[in-house]
């Protein structure tokens, strides 16, 4: 399976196991990503961020690899800056996220969009997370002002709220779109059957990578897809119950201890030289 490096691709999610809590990642994981790419490893990064939420951090870490975003909405090659896979929700989301919006004013939300990110409902928790990615410039807007084209809708509130949001969303039997906690606080509309695993098989086939060995890193419900779907599946310690149970690998590492960095060197460890 790790006969060449030359043949591995190493991609993992972001926050929460790229990224610490403080959304810097660590030196040594950057280092060991370096070490990774110039050993001929491929290196990418699978995240639910938009592009104006993911590009920040292309400045700090190389990217060798089309990357996967909106939670596998989008294959896209960072350094032609171009598309290489677009999957979009069906236009009668607008009518599903306007009855949530409606009948739940607590519930932030924003649509992601390749030109920039859209927030028809502005709520304390809905900026925060904008802060956090640094989307200085979001287009405050009705829904009804939003053109076709959205990777997803990302809803955000309370974490102790959670509960209420889904309980409400799946009493209303709502139709021809999924729905996917990735935090705490946000809770997600995505295209049906559309996740970051999808994605990842997509990526095999479009960017012909059939005979590359995929280990793939998350640490969230989103990321179990993307787990299941690769050669190796890695958690770090900080994954949720679900996504250890489908891992083939549990680090002893989390997110704060570098556990991408461990990640790099298992691989090297089981290459063949």
């Amino acid at each position: 399976m790790f006969e060449d490096i030359n043949k591995v691709l190493l991609i993992t999610d972001m926050d929460g196991t790229f990224l610490p809590s403080s959304k810097i990642p660590g030196r040594k994981t950057l280092d060991a990503v370096d070490r990774f790419q110039k050993a001929g490893g491929k290196f990418s990064i699978a995240t639910g961020r938009s592009l104006q939420a993911s590009q920040q951090y292309f400045d700090t870490v190389t990217v060798n690899c089309p990357i996967i975003m909106c939670n596998g909405g989008m294959i896209y090659d960072i350094n032609t800056r171009r598309q290489i896979y677009d999957v979009y929700v069906p236009r009668e989301t607008k009518h599903i996220v306007k009855q949530i919006l409606a009948d739940n004013d607590y519930v932030g939300c924003e649509v992601l969009k390749l030109d920039n990110v859209y927030v028809p409902q502005l709520t304390p928790i809905e900026e925060k997370h904008l802060k956090i990615c640094k989307v200085n410039d979001p287009v405050i807007c009705g829904i009804d002002d939003i053109a076709d084209d959205w990777y997803k809708v990302l809803f955000a509130v309370e974490p102790e709220d959670m509960d209420r949001l889904i309980d409400y969303v799946q009493a209303q039997g709502f139709e021809g779109v999924d729905f996917v906690r990735s935090a705490p606080e946000y809770y997600e509309i995505l295209p049906q059957n559309i996740s970051k695993g999808y994605a990842l098989g997509m990526m095999r086939e479009v960017c012909d990578m059939s005979d590359y060995t995929f280990v793939a890193v998350g640490d969230y419900n989103n990321d179990i897809e993307m787990i299941v779907e690769a050669d190796v599946g890695i958690c770090p310690s900080n994954a949720t119950p679900d996504v250890k149970a489908a891992a083939d690998i549990i680090l002893d590492q989390s997110c704060e201890q570098d556990a991408v960095a461990a990640v790099i060197e298992y691989i090297f460890e089981k290459t063949i030289k």
